[in-house]
């Protein structure tokens, strides 16, 4: 490991624990949705022949989705060595062919074309608004697609309280563990009461929290209360910059205005699919 990614993992939330302790609860129901989504969010049903790379790998999960899929060479790699073995033991425990995928411990700003290849598909998802430079990291990412390839990236969309969040960030991520429960068990309340004042049962929100990517909900309360460095993108912003990086938009799922969050208990991400042309 570089000194620039061990200085990254110092600095950044320990996502690679909370993935760990996912990768536990990976199932066959998990793995369905998860090639489910990816088939969504890449408008294909199969991957054959192509070539994945898999930024911010996490349990390797949607690594895992890819192999499904028909990729015949997954690379993931990760800034935390932990997130590093549970994408390795994922692929290990549930692949036909765990030898089409190899992991590492890396840092997209140590990534480029030379060393690394480039890849067919470049998948993303909730990763590099956390890096602390998200439009180089976006730059870099993107400069690993192969002419024909697809950038696939989910960003936190743009509320009015993402400030705020950025400083609950920055304390949840040097908390004690007492401190960060405390913190996790008034945001799950507020959580409650808001889908209540809604009409909605928070029982049957946490058990259909599965169709969100084969996500667990308590993975993700501690994952998004933790995730610092914190950024965030406009959709329209966002367009404009894969656009001068010669990437054209070809699909997109953007949260709604009426289902978009106010930002009081957090953002959802926006994500989509760009394509880099064949010249």
């Amino acid at each position: 490991m570089t000194t620039s990614n061990l200085l990254s993992v110092e600095s950044h939330f320990a996502f690679g624990k909370n993935w760990l302790d996912y990768a536990q609860k990976i199932n066959a129901q998990k793995i369905a949705q998860a090639v489910a989504d990816l088939q969504r969010l890449s408008g294909r049903e199969r991957f054959d022949g192509l070539s994945f790379l898999d930024i911010g790998c996490g349990s390797g999960l949607h690594s895992l989705a890819a192999l499904r899929m028909g990729a015949t060479r997954v690379v993931g790699v990760d800034i935390d060595p932990d997130s590093v073995a549970a994408a390795h033991g994922t692929v290990q425990k549930f692949a036909a062919d765990p030898n089409l995928a190899q992991f590492n411990v890396c840092s997209v700003f140590d990534m480029t074309p030379q060393i690394h290849g480039d890849f067919d598909v470049v998948y993303s998802w909730g990763v590099l608004h956390h890096t602390g430079d998200m439009y180089r990291a976006l730059t870099i990412a993107a400069g690993l697609v192969k002419p024909g390839g697809v950038f696939l990236v989910a960003l936190y969309s743009k509320t009015s309280f993402c400030g705020a969040w950025a400083h609950i960030k920055r304390w949840y991520t040097s908390a004690s563990p007492d401190a960060q429960r405390r913190a996790r068990n008034v945001y799950i309340r507020l959580h409650a009461f808001a889908l209540k004042l809604k009409g909605q049962s928070f029982d049957a929100y946490v058990g259909k929290y599965i169709n969100q990517r084969g996500m667990d909900y308590y993975n993700d309360i501690h994952d998004w209360m933790g995730g610092y460095p914190y950024e965030s993108m406009d959709p329209q912003e966002c367009r404009t910059f894969f656009a001068g990086l010669n990437l054209q938009l070809e699909r997109e799922f953007i949260l709604t205005p009426g289902r978009r969050p106010r930002g009081l208990l957090g953002s959802g991400c926006d994500e989509y699919t760009f394509r880099r042309s064949n010249a």
